[in-house]
């Protein structure tokens, strides 16, 4: 918007600098895509509310075509087999980087210093991880996961309260330096 301001201020002297300022600041504050209320009001100062639509539709026109098109394309191509496979290997590489992340989240709380403290927090990481597949397999949505996960997180605290937690001790496995 700022480029568009220079552009309409400085070199076409379409609108005054007072006016950008009116419609930046309004479409700043305006819910929704910042751009488009920019360009809606910069359109009405320039041609009433027939700029306004005009400007709305310039932005916005080409994208939704853009996007009925690629929807088009992917109808067309669904049942085509090098292109479901190249949707199952997106797919497949995707879910190895969350779990991976997943991973790296839970490493510092799998293991411990006991025998009894290592087998609690596998069990825990396992119990999670099945859990998890269960649901993706039930087809439950996350928000009775976080629910549930929540309260089982809290029913399975280690710490007590105002301790920090494992990964954040000195003396943890995988903690950091």
């Amino acid at each position: 918007m700022i480029m568009l301001g220079r552009d309409m201020v400085g070199k076409r002297n379409w609108i005054k600098q007072d006016d950008y300022e009116l419609a930046f600041s309004l479409a700043r504050i305006t819910p929704g895509t910042n751009v488009v209320a920019f360009c809606a009001a910069v359109g009405s100062l320039l041609r009433g509310w027939s700029g306004a639509i005009l400007a709305v539709m310039a932005v916005t026109l080409p994208s939704a075509l853009m996007a009925v098109l690629l929807q088009q394309g992917f109808e067309s191509w669904r049942s085509h087999p090098f292109a479901l496979a190249a949707i199952s290997v997106t797919s497949a590489a995707v879910t190895g980087m969350m779990w991976s992340t997943v991973w790296m989240l839970a490493r510092p709380y799998v293991g411990g210093r006991s025998r009894l403290e290592k087998a609690t927090r596998t069990f825990r990481a396992v119990f999670l991880l099945g859990g998890s597949c269960l649901a993706a397999w039930l087809g439950v949505t996350p928000l009775p996961i976080i629910f549930v996960a929540m309260i089982v997180g809290y029913a399975w605290l280690d710490e007590k309260p105002g301790e920090e937690p494992p990964a954040m001790r000195p003396d943890a496995e995988g903690a950091k330096p």
